[in-house]
């Protein structure tokens, strides 16, 4: 009798213990467009893309967009305000992979998070304007002071040409890109113009499907990869790896990030070359 209530009780243990939970809903965050030339940059802010972790500052605790919690050492949230705050978290250009690592363990290294800046690009008021926001959030850090946090620097956007100069700098010195945020707008929820990306190239993630052999020099090895975008659509990938990338590339049903230059005439993505895996959700 025992044996058999054990035997049916043990599907709904084991998922307990191994599935992934959200501890929370996930935030309501906003979501940025793609710049175009031609877009009307008045009433603008422009800023560095930060190379990090989308974090969403509750309170009390760190929330993944996808709702999970990152679990900060109590030390570095120390002082901070109990209310939301978002932004990412951040350890310099160029360490998404580094980044990633210290930020998804369930339990902290000190060391790592030493590292980590919690960089707070925007306050989450639908009521108040991004000029308002902005002008709360300066008070706001400078009175916490803490040395884990603080404001991503926003200046004001004037014409297309000095945004390419200035993306071509920021890219140079190993920046991702800008942002542009709309300085009448409210903070809500969703994809909108009222943030736009402006990057050199356009990038989106895909599912791994399968792996593809390497013919040539990289017999033996992955070639490319065959992916899905969220329509269903499938195409290939087969540059932008490293060689133990292709020796251990990502197993099907990774979702990973690629980068390309507009789409071609029956709308799949041109010239997509791999980034990175996306693995910024928390282990659980």
């Amino acid at each position: 009798m025992l044996f058999r209530l054990f035997s049916a009780a043990l599907p709904v243990l084991i998922f307990l213990l191994f599935c992934p939970i959200a501890v929370a809903k996930p935030p309501e965050l906003t979501l940025a467009n793609v710049y175009q030339k031609g877009m009307s940059m008045d009433g603008y802010w422009v800023s560095e893309k930060l190379d990090g972790v989308r974090a969403y500052w509750t309170g009390e605790r760190f929330l993944s967009r996808g709702g999970h919690e990152y679990r900060a050492p109590t030390w570095f949230t120390e002082g901070f305000p109990d209310h939301p705050l978002d932004g990412e978290l951040w350890m310099g250009r160029g360490r998404f992979a580094e980044l990633s690592g210290a930020v998804r363990q369930e339990v902290p290294d000190d060391d790592d998070w030493q590292r980590i800046r919690f960089m707070v690009f925007d306050l989450p008021d639908k009521e108040a304007t991004f000029d308002q926001r902005l002008t709360r959030l300066r008070v706001l850090i400078e009175e916490v002071g803490s040395p884990y946090m603080a404001l991503v620097d926003q200046q004001r956007a004037s014409t297309h040409e000095k945004l390419m100069q200035r993306l071509d700098e920021a890219v140079d010195g190993g920046a991702e890109g800008l942002m542009l945020r709309l300085g009448g707008s409210r903070y809500r929820s969703g994809r909108s113009n009222d943030l736009l990306k402006v990057k050199q190239y356009q990038d989106a993630e895909a599912l791994v499907v399968r792996h593809l052999p390497g013919q040539g020099k990289f017999e033996g090895l992955m070639g490319s990869l065959l992916v899905e975008l969220e329509d269903g659509r499938q195409f290939r990938i087969g540059s932008g790896f490293t060689d133990g990338e292709r020796a251990s590339p990502p197993d099907p049903g990774t979702t990973i990030t690629f980068k390309y230059y507009g789409l071609t005439a029956t709308g799949l993505p041109r010239f997509a070359s791999f980034l990175r895996i996306r693995n910024d959700e928390p282990v659980r």
